[in-house]
């Protein structure tokens, strides 16, 4: 199991990159993708990278489906105990996806941009996503959740997308799903709070 230090965020530049390199269920393909997760006392941030050439954004609005776009995503399950996590995916128009999943079912949550404030950047080798997770969002799911030094939760980040030119899923924390699943808690990796 990986695991991922959280720092306090003071500025993308100090924040340590963690490699979506886990490529899984298709061939080798000219992607990479990478994440930086940084904290203060109201939220997560967010920063997820991905260096394609061929890059899809057709879904747009707050009903599409990113995964079927180039598409990078964040799962976090607060407390390791709970098999309940939050699901969030984005693609380059900032199009989201934002779930509650555990127990074998996903429900979508909505109204995501109102919460998340998403900005989609794109760059010379690719795009990236930058949003925040209130801890006041979190709470509304996960009662008592207070991040504090030494706290740990369970997490992955992904990149994919269904319906690109290549077909590709990488992860951070390995996934042992025969076919493409991203939904398992059971292979998240640990994320703790510095």
């Amino acid at each position: 199991m990986r695991e991922y230090t959280i720092c306090r965020f003071s500025g993308w530049e100090a924040i340590e990159t963690l490699p979506i390199d886990t490529r899984l269920w298709c061939p080798e393909v000219e992607i990479r993708a990478f994440a930086q997760i940084a904290w203060d006392d109201a939220a997560l941030h967010v920063r997820l990278t991905a260096e394609e050439k061929q890059i899809r954004a057709v879904h747009t609005g707050p009903c599409g489906m990113p995964c079927e776009d180039s598409c990078l995503e964040f799962f976090l399950a607060p407390f390791p105990e709970d098999p309940r996590y939050i699901n969030i995916e984005f693609n380059p128009n900032a199009c989201c996806y934002l779930g509650l999943g555990g127990n074998g079912e996903l429900v979508r949550l909505l109204p995501e941009k109102d919460w998340l404030s998403p900005k989609a950047f794109f760059t010379e080798t690719g795009w990236g996503i930058e949003y925040r997770v209130p801890f006041d969002f979190v709470r509304l799911f996960f009662p008592g959740f207070a991040p504090a030094p030494g706290c740990a939760i369970r997490a992955n980040c992904f990149k994919c997308g269904d319906l690109t030119e290549t077909e590709h899923y990488f992860s951070w924390n390995p996934v042992t799903s025969p076919t493409p699943n991203f939904h398992r808690p059971c292979d998240f990796g640990r994320m703790v709070f510095g």
